[in-house]
């Protein structure tokens, strides 16, 4: 299901260390390195006056190639009862439509207490995606239901185990899974989303289950 471009679309499955970043401000950087190569594939910016270099504007996220270009810019919509984020392909332009969007089901309660997120976006094939787990906890998965409604799990964020010394790692760095045929850059998209919604939650001792919800069309 390619989403954002072909180029990150593969048939086999894509594993990814994400760490959030020192320089940015909390709850916002990552840098995305690849198992396979050991290289950087997604990096996030949130400096910048404009769209130039693929930097974000003010109260934006930029997610940038390794190269540094731009694949998806998010922000938060303003103004929204229900804390609405929007995702656009590439350096967002002004009148530019969204190519998906995100909202809290309440405006009560933290992310443990149910938070809810619905995703729309603009896709060659139809599918419905369901976040379930706690992103805070970085234990969730995507699952897409299909329109014949089998349910394949396409992507898994879970915590880094570091191997030699058999301890699990804190937050700060964690595992996504990206299955067999999935968008490596909208799966990295939806971990920009998440963390928006439940990161800051989580430094405050919110870490409790969430229940997300996403569709595509």
């Amino acid at each position: 299901m390619a989403i954002v471009a072909e180029e990150y679309f593969d048939l086999k499955e894509r594993l990814l260390t994400v760490r959030k970043t020192s320089h940015f401000s909390p709850g916002d950087g990552f840098a995305a390195y690849d198992h396979r190569t050991g290289g950087l594939a997604f990096r996030a910016d949130t400096y910048g006056g404009g769209h130039g270099g693929g930097a974000a504007s003010p109260g934006e996220l930029a997610l940038l190639g390794p190269a540094g270009e731009p694949l998806l810019t998010v922000r938060r919509r303003r103004p929204s009862l229900h804390q609405r984020w929007e995702g656009f392909l590439g350096a967002r332009a002004d009148g530019q439509k969204p190519l998906f969007s995100a909202r809290r089901s309440s405006i009560l309660g933290g992310a443990g207490r149910g938070a809810v997120i619905e995703l729309s976006a603009s896709a060659a094939a139809a599918a419905e995606l369901r976040v379930d787990g706690s992103f805070a906890r970085r234990c969730c998965r995507v699952v897409a239901k299909g329109e014949d409604g089998e349910e394949t799990v396409v992507a898994e964020i879970r915590r880094k185990v570091d191997a030699g010394a058999r301890v699990v790692m804190g937050r700060d760095v964690f595992v996504l899974r990206v299955g067999p045929g999935f968008d490596a850059a909208f799966a990295m998209g939806i971990v920009l989303v998440l963390d928006q919604i439940a990161g800051r939650e989580a430094d405050d001792g919110d870490a409790g289950e969430d229940v997300l919800h996403a569709k595509i069309w």
